[in-house]
């Protein structure tokens, strides 16, 4: 069965990095689109980095983007997520998620995902 397992967060300061890994199996990571969502404590979740699986095409969100880097590796069926000069706003718990659907003219930020990791959570503070 489709299965995505998150790995990678924890603490770190204010200008620190971390990089988020998500091993897919059950299914070929290349074939399905893949993002990166977050979800904050009160606040509303939000995509943050996906990867179109029609043209490999990335999204990144204004709010991350220059610090955030969305990635994948064919060989190890693995999404990753660099993060660099984290913010504290940047706390929140990551979440992996995939879906099956071709997006010839749709954008990988714009659709619903069916399969989602249980999340890791990332802590900024000094």
């Amino acid at each position: 069965q489709v299965q995505l397992v998150e790995s990678g967060g924890g603490l770190v300061q204010p200008g620190g990095s971390l990089t988020l890994s998500c091993a897919a199996s059950g299914f070929t990571l290349d074939t399905y689109a893949s993002a990166w969502f977050r979800q904050a404590p009160g606040k509303e979740r939000e995509v943050v980095a996906c990867v179109s699986n029609a043209d490999d095409t990335t999204y990144v969100a204004d709010s991350v983007k220059g610090r955030f880097t969305v990635s994948r590796d064919s060989a190890k069926n693995t999404l990753y997520l660099q993060m660099n000069s984290l913010k504290p706003e940047d706390t929140a718990g990551y979440y992996c998620a995939a879906d099956p659907t071709y997006l010839l003219f749709k954008f990988c930020n714009t659709i619903d995902y069916d399969y989602w990791g249980q999340g890791t959570q990332v802590t900024v503070s000094s």
